[in-house]
């Protein structure tokens, strides 16, 4: 007969469990070390062994590493990924982690920022002798990419006329992103509507709602613009439309250069995996071998003296020593679970992308989390802990972040960038919307404009055909 057991008796330990294995789910494998190393020296119910085992079948691996028994599982099809969690030391696509080498010196990422991305673009056309000046306008852009600075002040401190400024700064405007070094967000609008007017249809009245409603437009004050301008509500709705879809009154906000905005955060460089994904073969219908690298060296488990000592020693002591052996016990367990999470996430993930791991960022599949989280029976948030910051590396070497496995735009900006490698001459952003439909992308003439800015691409006005 079962001894009955109050629900809240249950409750905390199954929030404590859950909340334990969504923390471990979230780290990374130099993280999940850390933790662990943290664990057994703040808790004496806690031992590592020195001794291999595999952290899924716990068979002892007398040489360490990869278990022969989870690395060679019975398949039922020739596309399912074998996956399982190894304790071999973890390699990249640079050598064995570990060794000392001076990669992060010379690999870090380095981001340009606005006044760099635009000085670039202009710089073949400013003359030697203004490019001081011109260096003097761009770092004084603020945050919107808006100039700080009146152009009378920059002459009279370069002592040249007026002209020469407005020049430079006309030189500015159209480089990417559009409208950047104007002096207010009108005038970087109405300089965005004279590069589209080279490229595109535009609204007839769209200059004169900008220049002599803008403020009401904000406001979204349709009727009072119509009555100042003598037009229409509807049309002033409609140029309101393309000015949305179309134009950004701060244009040092809007997607320019090789990263999306530039108070993002620097793109993450990855040197050591979380995850190996290589071929068994080299044959077409190769299967994938993807090992979750598990970071220690040893067997965790709970140190069953001290769990025989409790029994010896005085009462004041003893619920002290239990607190930690209960939790060493739901540390280990949390672990296992963690390591069962991405093993069911990895062999859903292994055969949804197979083509993206073995032909490149072309056959990426469109799938969310959210899907993936319904198919596995899992939140969505659980997901999103088990992919946040690991690092895969592929079988070519190349370490991506998992992340990446989830970006819907990925394979539509290769096709995009394709389509604009070879074209004869530049392609507006409308083309390329007509273009991309017939490769199977259905996407906005905006999107293709975010897709163009994310890929460093120039708008059509300011690209060379190749």
């Amino acid at each position: 007969m079962f001894q009955h057991i109050p629900f809240h008796t249950l409750r905390p330990l199954t929030t404590a469990h859950l909340a334990q294995t969504m923390t471990l789910l979230s780290l990374t494998s130099n993280e999940l070390q850390e933790q662990i190393e943290a664990e057994l020296a703040s808790n004496p119910a806690l031992e590592m062994l020195d001794e291999i085992r595999c952290p899924t079948c716990r068979r002892l691996l007398k040489g360490g590493g990869i278990c022969p028994v989870c690395s060679h599982p019975a398949l039922t099809k020739e596309d399912d990924p074998i996956v399982f969690v190894s304790t071999r030391e973890v390699v990249s696509g640079f050598g064995e982690v570990g060794g000392e080498d001076d990669r992060e010196e010379s690999s870090s990422a380095v981001v340009e920022d606005l006044a760099t991305y635009v000085f670039r673009q202009i710089a073949p056309d400013v003359p030697p002798e203004d490019r001081k000046m011109a260096a003097h306008l761009l770092t004084n852009l603020d945050e919107d990419g808006l100039l700080s600075v009146p152009l009378a002040e920059v002459a009279m401190y370069f002592h040249v006329p007026l002209a020469r400024v407005e020049n430079l700064q006309r030189l500015m405007q159209r480089a990417d992103p559009i409208g950047v070094g104007s002096l207010t967000p009108k005038e970087a609008l109405l300089v965005q509507l004279d590069v589209l007017r080279e490229t595109r249809d535009v609204p007839e009245y769209a200059s004169q709602v900008i220049l002599e409603g803008m403020e009401l437009l904000s406001r979204r004050q349709y009727h009072e613009i119509a009555k100042r301008l003598n037009l229409s509500t509807d049309k002033v709705k409609a140029v309101a439309k393309f000015i949305s879809e179309n134009l950004n009154p701060f244009p040092g906000r809007s997607f320019w250069g090789d990263f999306r905005q530039p108070s993002a955060p620097q793109t993450q460089i990855y040197y050591r995996p979380d995850i190996l994904i290589s071929r068994i073969n080299d044959t077409n219908s190769c299967q994938l071998m993807v090992e979750i690298l598990f970071p220690i060296w040893g067997t965790l488990r709970v140190n069953p003296l001290y769990r025989q000592a409790i029994q010896q020693t005085e009462a004041d002591q003893k619920d002290a020593m239990k607190e930690d052996l209960e939790r060493a016990s739901l540390f280990v367990k949390c672990l296992q679970q963690r390591n069962n999470t991405m093993q069911r996430l990895m062999q859903k993930i292994g055969l949804l992308q197979r083509n993206f791991i073995l032909h490149g960022d072309k056959y990426l599949r469109p799938i969310t989390r959210a899907t993936l989280a319904k198919e596995l029976g899992v939140h969505e948030s659980t997901i999103s802990r088990a992919v946040a910051n690991k690092a895969v590396q592929l079988p070519n070497g190349k370490i991506v972040p998992l992340a990446d496995f989830f970006d819907r735009s990925l394979s539509a900006r290769i096709v995009l960038k394709e389509i604009i490698t070879s074209e004869s001459h530049p392609l507006s952003d409308s083309e390329l919307v007509h273009l991309l439909a017939k490769e199977g992308y259905e996407v906005a003439r905006r999107t293709v404009a975010k897709y163009r800015a994310m890929e460093g691409i120039l708008p059509a006005s300011l690209r060379r055909p190749c």
